[in-house]
């Protein structure tokens, strides 16, 4: 292992905790059927575990970069693994959907909300030029728990049932999780490296802090990329949970849905490995604008999908654009506001997926449930990625907008 530059552990170590915690809390759509069917309930009641999850990551992760950037990542992202352990463990012994609600939303939530803004944020901080080939191996790590835990799932589930198959994540994540986040180090300079592993960028020592995140998050562009993400993950998330009765509505059965899902995990993959590195060369605002335009066109796709090749095409572009967003987004911000605040400053960006997270899937199950079906809920999701898209094309350039506001004067 001699030779290899430090900062790739580090990207090794958020792909485990990436692929544990969103792995996780991406699965719950194979959970959907036996979760209704066991507790009698209904779709909107269903799908709010699974947003009350994901809303949670976005939330403690505005506050858990902030402490990653005063802790460092490792202790933080460990305390986060332990909580989705036990929430797991919790959750299949619950005798009520309120109770799976308040373990696996509150335990899988809250533990990838801690686990995640500290990992990503640790790799913006090893990686000047190379930021986004190494935010998007690293994130990866979503993609391919998108894949393999849903088909996992769904295997365990069949076999076993839901609650053993929790039990069996939760021992997945304390292992694959735990040895992720001992991975993590906060920043070159704590080891004597430099970023990139190359002597001609900034010295070891203690980097400049840049802007105060309160300056930071108070600025243009910040809002300007917050407003972006909120329109367009109000619809990001209902395939996570929708996809699978989607598929088995339409007569295609479960199993094409859970492929669907995998698929998506497929296509993640390729755009978190892909185009990341293709952003370094065509520009993160520009590449992250044509992705959020993507995520509009594979909803419409979605919309009008009645057959397993249609459901499929949608899954393969969605999953794309979905793994390049992921990519982006902490890379485009550390473009906008580097210093060592840029855990606090990611966290409180992702607070605005919290948002489109917490209520698309339940505003889509909504829908289902008062007859409208799927379709009024997918157009308005096009529609809001497209304006996203606009928004992210209109952000001015981050090195000149920098130089103009002399980093907020904070460097």
């Amino acid at each position: 292992m001699i030779g290899i530059f430090r900062g790739w552990y580090v990207v090794a170590g958020t792909f485990l905790v990436l692929f544990i915690a969103f792995g996780v809390n991406y699965s719950f759509g194979v959970f959907f059927e036996a979760l209704a069917t066991d507790f009698t309930a209904t779709r909107a009641s269903v799908s709010f575990v699974f947003s009350l999850a994901v809303f949670l990551i976005f939330a403690v992760g505005a506050g858990s970069g902030a402490l990653a950037d005063r802790l460092g990542p490792r202790p933080v992202a460990l305390t986060g693994v332990a909580c989705i352990t036990v929430g797991l463990l919790a959750a299949s012994r619950a005798q009520s959907l309120g109770t799976v609600g308040l373990c696996y939303g509150l335990g899988a939530g809250v533990g990838a909300g801690l686990a995640y803004v500290p990992a990503v944020g640790a790799v913006q901080r090893w990686f000047v030029r190379r930021r986004g080939l190494a935010s998007g191996f690293a994130v990866t790590g979503i993609g391919v728990g998108t894949l393999l835990l849903p088909l996992a799932t769904h295997a365990l589930v069949d076999g076993h049932g839901w609650r053993v198959t929790m039990v069996v994540l939760a021992a997945v994540t304390a292992t694959l999780g735990g040895a992720g986040a001992v991975l993590l180090v906060a920043e070159p300079a704590r080891l004597g490296l430099h970023p990139d592993g190359e002597s001609g960028l900034p010295a070891a020592g203690h980097p400049d802090r840049g802007p105060d995140w309160v300056a930071a998050i108070r600025s243009a562009p910040f809002l300007q990329l917050y407003a972006a993400q909120t329109l367009t993950t109000l619809g990001l998330f209902i395939p996570f949970v929708h996809v699978v009765p989607y598929a088995e509505d339409a007569g295609l059965g479960r199993d094409a849905g859970v492929a669907a899902l995998a698929l998506i995990g497929v296509g993640s993959t390729c755009g978190r490995f892909l185009l990341g590195g293709l952003a370094d060369r065509a520009g993160r605002r520009p590449t992250l604008a044509a992705l959020f335009a993507g995520i509009g066109v594979s909803m419409l796709l979605w919309s009008q999908a009645r057959d397993l090749l249609a459901l499929l095409v949608f899954a393969l572009l969605f999953g794309t654009c979905y793994g390049g967003y992921v990519a982006l987004i902490p890379a485009l911000t550390a473009d906008f506001f580097p210093g060592r605040n840029i855990g606090a400053i990611i966290g409180a960006q992702y607070t605005a997926a919290g948002a489109g997270s917490l209520a698309g899937p339940v505003l889509a199950g909504l829908a289902y449930d008062l007859g409208a079906g799927y379709a009024l809920p997918l157009t308005a999701a096009a529609a809001l990625a497209v304006a996203g898209a606009v928004l992210v094309w209109r952000l001015p350039d981050p090195g000149a907008w920098r130089a103009r506001r002399a980093y907020l004067a904070g460097a």
